[in-house]
């Protein structure tokens, strides 16, 4: 073999190597999620003048991303075992009633004074309750999950609404202590977290104020609770059995249940993940704010599933990624975030935005769909 031969065959096969990474690339369900955060990310800071990613603006626009990505994580994995769960933001809005209620009241039964830990373990037994039963009725009855969890949306809601009216008199509780000055535990969903990150900043000659000293000095603790649930559910679906039946579950159910998978429990116990998450966000919520309000978690759920298809999870299951989720997480709080940022924009564009990419995440969904099975 001649040596133009033997560069043209390096060549050749260099061509064929990339082709094959551009392949496997655009099958992985993340890639549309990533190139939109790209230019999302982009565009904001050329238009904010960098103030978006600012210090001020980074804390501010990871506190609504980490409270998407929180709920948007559970409903990834709900979807890819084919579920839909409508119900989170009434979850998210009862959960926070239910630990604001028991601060300021006591806990239930006479039981005594209620401190943040009681009333949030005790919030999270009836969430987890909740999801159990959610699961168990879309299991035995054979309904299908979107009615089911329609019916507890508003159900929730009104509960949650007619509680407040009854024993408080309003849909609304604020002026609790403020629990995370004196609690460690409170200080874990309401206080701040990697604080080290904007010392090294302000050590390296940046977040400095006016009067210069240390700007900001560190993220809501939600974020870090977005870390946790987010690599969790990675581990998860990348690395154990667990994951390997949640594919499955959303793949073909009755395939599954023949190979040995127990898909009514993985269904059941997604449920109650949904569940955890929302009250997860409830509590970073009421501890950070020390109120809460009947309307939290308002249209979360719709987000919480937009965000979950954007970042590349099949609606009819069986595929999903979450690393897709955190990209979608990201370019959706920065686009609902954007206001504060710019001006200019009218804060109803967030919804035409989300509308736009929505629609147009299902379509490149749909064809990867049909790419990977042969166009079934």
């Amino acid at each position: 073999m001649t040596q133009t031969q033997t560069a043209a065959g390096r060549r050749e096969t260099d061509r064929l190597n990339k082709g094959g990474t551009l392949r496997r690339l655009s099958r992985r369900p993340e890639i549309g999620a990533f190139a939109v955060m790209i230019l999302v990310v982009a565009a904001i800071a050329i238009a904010s003048g960098g103030t978006a990613f600012n210090p001020l603006g980074l804390k501010n626009n990871m506190a609504v991303i980490a409270q998407f990505g929180i709920i948007a994580t559970a409903a990834c994995l709900l979807m890819i075992a084919g579920e839909f769960d409508l119900s989170i933001g009434s979850m998210i809005g009862f959960a926070g009633m239910s630990m604001t209620m028991m601060l300021k009241w006591g806990l239930p039964f006479g039981l005594g004074e209620a401190t943040p830990f009681t009333a949030f373990a005790l919030t999270l037994v009836m969430t987890l309750g909740i999801g159990w039963l959610i699961g168990t009725i879309v299991v035995r009855s054979g309904l299908s999950s979107f009615i089911v969890t329609l019916a507890f949306l508003f159900f929730l809601r009104g509960v949650t609404e007619v509680a407040f009216r009854v024993i408080n008199n309003s849909t609304q509780i604020s002026g609790l202590p403020d629990y995370k000055q004196t609690s460690w535990f409170a200080d874990l969903f309401g206080g701040q977290t990697f604080g080290w990150f904007f010392d090294a900043w302000f050590w390296l000659g940046g977040n400095i104020n006016r009067a210069g000293a240390q700007w900001v000095t560190g993220f809501d603790a939600r974020v870090m609770w977005w870390i946790v649930i987010a690599l969790a559910a990675w581990f998860v679906l990348a690395r154990t059995q667990a994951g390997n039946w949640i594919f499955a579950t959303g793949d073909n159910r009755e395939s599954a249940r023949a190979n040995g998978v127990p898909v009514n429990k993985v269904r059941i116990a997604l449920f109650m993940f949904t569940a955890f998450a929302a009250t997860i966000f409830a509590a970073c919520q009421v501890f950070e704010t020390n109120t809460a309000d009947a309307s939290k978690g308002n249209l979360k759920e719709l987000e919480a599933i937009a965000i979950a298809v954007v970042g590349g999870t099949l609606m009819t299951g069986g595929f999903g990624s979450v690393l897709g989720v955190v990209f979608g997480a990201i370019t959706f709080g920065l686009v609902a975030n954007a206001v504060f940022f710019i001006p200019a924009i009218d804060g109803s564009y967030y919804r035409v935005f989300v509308g736009a990419v929505l629609l147009l995440a299902v379509f490149l969904n749909e064809n990867l769909r049909k790419r990977i099975t042969g166009g079934l």
